[in-house]
Formats: C-alpha cells, sequence, structure tokens
C-alpha cells in the first residue's frame, strides 16, 4: 500500500460505514451538533478457554489522542466520499453535507474524561467517558474501539504472564505473530503491562527501550552444514557479542550437545574476561531441561548464567513450569528457588494474540444535553446484564482497611462519595443484591477518571511508559489475591449508588412500561 493511500485507510475514514451515514442523517434533521456523552467499558473479561481473567489493564489511550489530533476530512477523503453511490446510482453523501465535514468534521470539539493508562479496570465500569456534537463522537466509535480494545486486551495478558513468573523478566517475542501493524500496539501494550523489553527493534527505540533477543537456529544450521558444527556456531556467536553472549541451545540435542557446547564457549569467554549471559531453551520439556541445565552450568561455575525459556508459553504454563521445578530440582541437586530466580521467559504468540477471542469492550450512549443539563440515554437489552447504566457519572475506587481495592462504585455525577457517612450500593442487575458500606470500613476513595481531552486540547502530559508500568504494579498489589488467581478469579465488586440504581429502573418502565 502507497503512504498516501495508507494515510486515507488510517485517517478520518478509519471508521465503520454506517457512522458517515448517521453522521449525514444527523446533519439533515440539525442534530448533529447535540452535545452527547459516550461510555467507553468493556462488559466481561478475557477469556482464554480453560483460565480466565479476573481484571484488565487498561492502555491504548494516548495512540487514540494522537489519531484524534492527525484525523481530517482533507482532499483525498472529499474525493473518496463524493464517489459513492447508493444502490440506484445516487450520490450517498450530499454537497452541503460533506461541506461541513471537510470545515467542521475534527474532534478538536471532543471532550474526555479517562482512566490513566496501566490502571487495573473492572467490567462495566466506564473507562473513558467523550462528550461532544453527536457526528463527530459517533464516528469516533471504532477507532476507539480500535485502539483501546487491543491494547488493553494484550496489557492485561502481560500482567497475567509476570505475574505467572513471580517477576522474573519478560520479552516480547511475538512479531511474526502480531496482526499485522497491531504488532507495534501490541508491543507498547506488553510493556505498560510488564514485559520488560520486545524483540521487534524499531517500536523499541520510539518507546525508550533497546531491543533485545539471541540468535537463529538457522545460524546454527547453516554452520553445521558448513561443517563448523553448533560449536562453531556459538564460537562465532561468542566471538561477534563477548559480552552479550546468549546462546540457543536446542537445534540438536540439548542436554548432550547444546549445553555442553555452551559451557565450552563460555569457559573461552571467561578466560579472555568476559561474562556470559546465558542460554534459551526453546523446545520440549522446558522445565526438566532447565533443571538438567542449571545442575551442568552450576557444576562447571556458571549458577548465576540466566535461563531463558521461550515457546507456547503463557502464564498457565509458566505457572505448570514453576510448579515442576519446584517438585522436581532438589532429585538433581538444584536449589528451585535459586533457579527461578535464573529465569527469564520469551513470550510470543500468546502474548501478542492473548489467547482470548476479544475484549468486548462497547460504546454506548449514555446522555445527551437538553435544556442545559444532561438528559439521561438508556439501552434496553432482552439480557439484564446488558442493560446500560444510564446517565452523568462519575466512578470512584473504595479501598477497605487492608488498603485493598473493595468496589468500584458508578455514582451520579454530583453525588458525595468522598466523605458520605455510609453509602449505599447495590448490584447493577439483581434487584435482591445491596448492601451498605459505613466510613469504618473505608479506608480511602479514589476517583478513577480524570480530565483527559478538551475541545480537543490535552490536559496530560504524555508519560513514559515505566509510569504506566508502575501503576499498573501498584493496582495489582491493591487487589485481592483471589480476583489476580489465574484460573476461576474471584467476581470483582462493581456497584451502582442508590441515584444510579434508581435512575436506572425508572428508565427501564419509561422504555418498558409492561417488563
Amino acid at each position: 500500500m502507497k503512504p498516501a493511500d495508507r494515510k486515507l485507510a488510517e485517517g478520518l475514514l478509519f471508521t465503520d460505514h454506517y457512522h458517515l451515514t448517521s453522521a449525514q442523517l444527523l446533519y439533515r434533521h440539525g442534530l448533529h451538533e447535540r452535545p452527547v456523552q459516550f461510555d467507553y467499558f468493556f462488559r466481561r473479561y478475557p477469556n482464554y478457554g480453560d483460565h480466565q481473567a479476573g481484571f484488565c489493564v487498561f492502555a491504548g489511550l494516548e495512540w487514540l489522542l494522537d489519531w484524534m489530533e492527525e484525523a481530517r476530512a482533507g482532499d483525498a477523503e472529499m474525493e473518496l466520499l463524493r464517489a459513492r453511490t447508493t444502490s440506484t446510482g445516487e450520490r450517498l453523501f450530499d454537497e452541503d453535507f460533506l461541506g461541513w465535514l471537510r470545515e467542521e468534521g475534527t474532534f478538536s470539539v471532543v471532550s474526555i474524561d479517562a482512566v490513566l493508562e496501566g490502571r487495573v479496570v473492572h467490567a462495566n465500569v466506564p473507562i473513558v467517558v467523550a462528550r461532544g456534537p453527536m457526528a463527530m463522537a459517533q464516528i469516533l466509535e471504532s477507532p476507539l474501539l480500535n485502539y483501546l480494545n487491543y491494547q488493553t486486551l494484550i496489557a492485561t495478558k502481560a500482567a497475567r504472564i509476570r505475574a505467572a513468573g513471580r517477576d522474573r523478566p519478560l520479552l516480547e517475542f511475538g512479531l511474526r505473530r502480531a496482526p499485522e501493524r497491531g504488532a507495534s500496539a501490541g508491543t507498547r501494550a506488553a510493556l505498560i503491562g510488564g514485559a520488560d523489553f520486545s524483540s521487534s527493534v524499531g517500536i523499541s527505540h520510539l518507546l525508550g527501550f533497546e531491543s533485545k533477543g539471541t540468535h537463529a537456529h538457522s545460524l546454527v544450521q547453516l554452520f553445521i552444514a558448513l561443517g563448523e558444527g553448533e560449536l562453531g556456531a556459538f564460537r562465532a556467536f561468542a566471538e561477534a557479542y563477548p559480552d552479550d553472549c546468549l546462546l540457543l541451545v536446542d537445534t540438536v540435542d540439548t542436554l548432550e550437545s547444546g549445553v555442553p557446547n555452551a559451557i565450552r564457549v563460555f569457559e573461552e569467554l571467561q578466560r579472555k574476561g568476559h561474562r556470559p549471559v546465558g542460554i534459551r531453551l526453546d523446545s520440549g520439556d522446558l522445565a526438566y531441561l532447565a533443571i538438567r541445565a542449571a545442575a551442568m552450568l552450576n557444576a562447571a561455575g556458571f549458577p548465576d548464567a540466566a535461563i531463558t525459556l521461550s515457546s507456547s508459553l503463557d502464564e498457565l504454563a509458566i505457572w505448570q513450569i514453576l510448579t515442576q521445578i519446584e517438585e522436581e530440582a532438589p532429585r538433581y541437586g538444584v536449589d528451585p528457588d535459586h533457579l527461578i530466580q535464573r529465569l527469564v521467559y520469551g513470550v510470543g504468540t500468546r502474548l501478542i494474540t492473548s489467547g482470548s477471542d476479544n475484549l468486548d469492550g462497547v460504546y454506548k450512549s449514555a446522555a445527551v444535553e437538553s435544556d442545559g443539563g444532561w438528559q439521561p440515554l438508556l439501552k434496553v437489552s432482552e439480557s439484564p446484564a446488558k442493560t446500560l447504566n444510564p446517565g452523568d457519572k462519575r466512578v470512584w475506587r473504595i479501598y477497605d482497611r487492608r488498603e485493598t481495592a473493595t468496589v468500584d462504585v458508578l455514582a451520579g455525577a454530583t453525588e458525595d462519595v468522598e466523605t458520605a457517612a455510609a453509602l449505599e450500593l447495590h448490584h447493577p442487575v439483581r434487584e435482591d443484591a445491596s448492601r451498605i458500606l459505613t466510613r469504618e470500613q473505608i479506608s480511602s476513595v479514589e476517583p478513577l477518571l480524570r480530565p483527559t481531552l478538551r475541545d480537543g486540547k490535552r490536559l496530560l502530559e504524555p508519560v513514559p511508559i515505566e509510569e504506566m508500568r508502575e501503576r499498573c504494579r501498584r493496582d495489582l498489589a491493591r487487589l485481592d489475591p483471589g480476583v489476580r488467581r489465574l484460573v476461576n478469579p474471584h467476581v470483582y465488586h462493581v456497584s451502582l449508588t442508590r441515584e444510579i440504581w434508581e435512575l436506572k429502573q425508572r428508565l427501564v418502565k419509561e422504555v418498558k412500561p409492561d417488563g
């Protein structure tokens, strides 16, 4: 695709067809500039088949804001839209609408409140609240979902893998398995969620990280074909990178050839005053091979050489590897705790693709401006869980006396949540589930949504990935261990105040009076 074509495809027209036809309809009825509020949230946590997440990590906002700043209706966009026709051959978009889109079709009229990137977020809680003229707020839907859903999905996966690996270094290796140019977004999200480095060179540099990697099996295969063998390949790599020597040892035979040859090269490096990094295992029973390799490296005088594991890893595979190491390592005279502290994880496909179906993120209208105030809007579903929580809301996170996050609360815009003596909290769906939370049960209350964009102007300066990653670590540390479980996590509480609950019930009755 030519650069000009890519710019056209990824600019203002990076949206769905129906958003543009809807915008024209709104223009026809004089509703295109009516201020509305949309809430972005996800309905369900990622499901990985045999295990599920109990939380998510928010990512993607900065790149969305970058896109919003650049998206404009220029000559190329106008030419394309003028050429669109209906099924009868008439013009789909009229000239007066296109004139408005050319002059007014920017996101400089949109305001956003959002959770900060890297924060832990939960199902059915507004993460981004967008306000602005109806037509442009509607056009924003598809790109917003595209930028936020994928990065949040990958940041969540990275956080789970990092936790399963007990905070040992995590390298993202997913470029070759990523969804085309989504690889860069996936790398960014993985770094936010907990990855230390990525193998992807360009995006690592742009994000302020060094890229990391080892060498290919093909290098060893080539030297074998040239008659120099695996040992020759290792020596060539060590000669080229004496202070960054991490050898891939499973091309021929891990224990009979790879590790012994690596040790021989490490001894040669050591005599020259260099400190070898370690080995990488990319196939086979990784737990068993790590134990046996550690025993061999220990005996040769390299007890601190890193052992990098890769090959179809995810959080469940890592958890199983560590469990096996703890049980089996003592049989071979290897201290399991010391071995675990030497491990590094290289995770590719199951990180960059998440291993989940998708993130069920949605962008729904919650309120419209009317008579100087915000009139709540409601979408009723046959599934009660999909009936929206309406109106202009604020989101608060409440911490209990353990300083653990205990509930996220959706409250009315003017409700006093911070200093109220007690809060009456309602389940979002079940009429029979409510409770009173007293001030004595609360250690602190935190607003989650931060003013981020006002009429197209950013209110927050971009921050480094490390700061987003630290937000993630702090939030996870304050999350109940049951919610962090890899399998069958405890359900985190999300509640409505009495005001929002009663508003929701009233609107449901108005929309479905016989329901």
